[in-house]
């Protein structure tokens, strides 16, 4: 009688296979994640205004609005603790569409139950559409990699249509619910990107299939995930030079209001300030995609953080209205390719296990940073136009030169390290005390040898 054979338990892919394309990932696969990423960010984008449009227009106070607004952006910071489920899914798919679902249900109720209820129970489903809303943003960026194609030009180039779909989606939102919001009320607007949550959970699910990296026991908690990136070089300044260009750049919309009477326009010639850094942000994304960017990741986010800090000077420091313009467009282009270079470091830096969390980490301080921008910049330019600017200037260029510092010093200690590890041994055969005998005591053996009545120490 045989024995019986051993099971076999199939091989978890490892981290070089889940980089590799998926069966039925080529354009196709990039086409659709391409429709689904700009559905369910515009209506990450849309949401906000939405909220603030429809408490603003039923005559309720302005704090009102801003605590309802505030109620579906800051719960975005709980986001990674809500990313763990990404990695350890057997199909991620469907944690994201399920995020979709769940945004655009809670969205919908919040904006059908604020005329009959009290607004402390609108803000509970609006709280529950912030949580997964890093999900709709980073979560779905980091299915991207297992459908671009493994080699780096395919990974760039679908990261600048990701940039492209951020740059749509926080376009067409707000634009929606103006129109919508026009054309009926805000509600209607609500209930326009609730819907478009449910076509994108649908998009989401016909993405190519991407094997989880590692086994759910490996996954790492969203603590441990903050302080593996803290510890890593090229992460932990990919983490603070995002925080910093989204914090310096969400200045722009509010100086440019600030600015119009010292660039001596009207007050709505800022609407064309804001539409030039608009268009210029998609200028950038598509040539990111035209002409992918090249380079280590790690060195591109440095280079163009200080790039976007001269275009923010130069947006400080214009004399005209034309120069203004053609300084908001030219921040725009240098922001979409700072931010494909974050994309581009966060996939190639991250471990396998891990990546979902570190995208959701980095896109969900992200968000809240460019929040905290506005709303200082809003404070500071108050007194004086341009020291928003001033100070975003300030902040960008100091943190590029600390990432460069930083950068550094971990080679000089890499390079201490090599320095101090101990040469290769070889074999102990060639470390015989025989192996190594100078001459002049070989020649005091072997006379020993000759003359057995005397000693080699006789002949020292």
């Amino acid at each position: 009688m045989r024995p019986p054979s051993p099971r076999r338990h199939p091989q978890r892919p490892t981290a070089e296979a889940e980089s590799e394309p998926t069966r039925g990932a080529g354009t196709g696969g990039l086409a659709r994640y391409v429709a689904a990423a700009t559905l369910a960010r515009t209506a990450d984008g849309g949401a906000v205004v939405a909220v603030v449009l429809l408490a603003a227009s039923s005559g309720s106070p302005g704090w009102l609005a801003g605590l309802l607004g505030a109620s579906i952006t800051a719960p975005h910071l709980l986001g990674p603790f809500v990313a763990r489920r990404l990695d350890t899914a057997r199909d991620g798919r469907s944690v994201i569409a399920a995020a979709c679902l769940v945004h655009g249900a809670t969205l919908a109720a919040a904006v059908l139950l604020y005329p009959v209820v009290w607004p402390g129970v609108t803000a509970v489903p609006l709280v529950a559409s912030g949580v997964v809303g890093p999900l709709l943003t980073g979560g779905i960026s980091s299915r991207l990699p297992a459908i671009a194609g493994p080699d780096r030009v395919s990974q760039r180039r679908a990261q600048g249509w990701d940039v492209a779909t951020y740059g749509i989606g926080g376009t067409i939102g707000p634009t929606v619910v103006a129109v919508s919001a026009a054309w009926a009320n805000a509600a209607v607007a609500g209930l326009i990107l609730a819907a478009g949550t449910a076509v994108a959970a649908a998009l989401v699910r016909l993405l190519p299939y991407g094997a989880p990296a590692a086994e759910a026991a490996d996954v790492p908690r969203p603590g441990t995930t903050l302080g593996l990136m803290l510890r890593s070089g090229p992460l932990r300044r990919t983490l603070y030079l995002t925080v910093v260009v989204a914090l310096s750049v969400a200045a722009l919309p509010v100086t440019a209001v600030a600015s119009t009477g010292l660039l001596h326009v009207v007050p709505a010639a800022a609407a064309a300030l804001t539409a030039a850094y608009g268009l210029g942000s998609l200028a950038g994304s598509a040539a990111v995609m035209i002409w992918p960017l090249r380079g280590q990741a790690d060195e591109l986010t440095t280079r163009l953080a200080l790039c976007v800090a001269a275009a923010l000077a130069a947006a400080a420091l214009a004399p005209g209205f034309a120069f203004a313009v053609a300084a908001y467009a030219a921040a725009g282009i240098l922001n979409s390719c700072f931010f494909a270079s974050t994309l581009a470091a966060r996939s190639e830096y991250s471990p396998a296990e891990a990546r979902a969390q570190v995208f959701v980490w980095v896109g969900a301080l992200k968000i809240t940073a460019g929040s905290a921008g506005t709303a200082l910049a809003g404070t500071i330019t108050a007194t004086a136009p341009h020291a928003a600017l001033t100070l975003a200037v300030v902040l960008t260029a100091a943190s590029a030169v600390a990432s460069l510092i930083d950068r550094r010093l971990r080679r000089g200690a890499r390079a201490r390290i090599w320095r101090r590890a101990p040469a290769r041994r070889a074999p102990a055969r060639f470390f015989r005390r025989e192996h190594h005998v100078s001459p002049r005591r070989a020649a005091v053996r072997v006379i020993g040898k000759l003359q057995p009545g005397r000693s080699a120490a006789g002949h020292r």
